[in-house]
């Protein structure tokens, strides 16, 4: 009860986007390698947009992020929509990358690494997304890799 009352208060708008200003000003290392800012397009007005979510996975040149709200959130449909996407991680600050929707089945195999690696921020993004869709959500995982 109590994991998804916490769950419900960091998934709030406002407090989601309070990183955005210390990634924009180039000051993301503050916040730690497991956060990233997107900046994506607008698939209705094509103007900038800004996200910071958490890295679920790191590869070789590769990033691997969660849509903790599924396929709902605004910057997970703006991303299927047009593709285009540059990332603000660490001290790197606005790289053009290449955007993958990974399928059902590679997005289960990153979350259960994922699972195993961070198991109570695993059961926050769980709640999370049950939450905002039921309990029979799924989390999409979306690729970066710079261009």
């Amino acid at each position: 009860m109590i994991a998804r009352v916490i769950a419900r208060i960091l998934a709030t708008p406002w407090l989601m986007r309070l990183p955005i200003p210390l990634y924009r000003a180039g000051l993301g290392r503050l916040l730690g390698p497991r956060l990233v800012m997107i900046e994506h397009l607008g698939r209705v007005s094509g103007e900038a947009r800004y996200v910071v979510v958490e890295v679920v996975e790191r590869g070789d040149r590769v990033l691997r992020v969660a849509s903790g709200f599924g396929t709902r959130a605004q910057w997970y449909r703006n991303l299927r929509a047009n593709g285009v996407a540059y990332l603000s991680a660490g001290g790197v600050r606005r790289e053009r990358v290449a955007v993958t929707l990974l399928d059902d089945e590679d997005s289960r195999a990153v979350l259960e690494r994922y699972a195993g690696a961070h198991p109570e921020a695993s059961r926050r993004l769980k709640d999370a997304m049950d939450i905002a869709q039921g309990q029979d959500a799924r989390i999409p995982i979306v690729e970066f890799t710079p261009i």
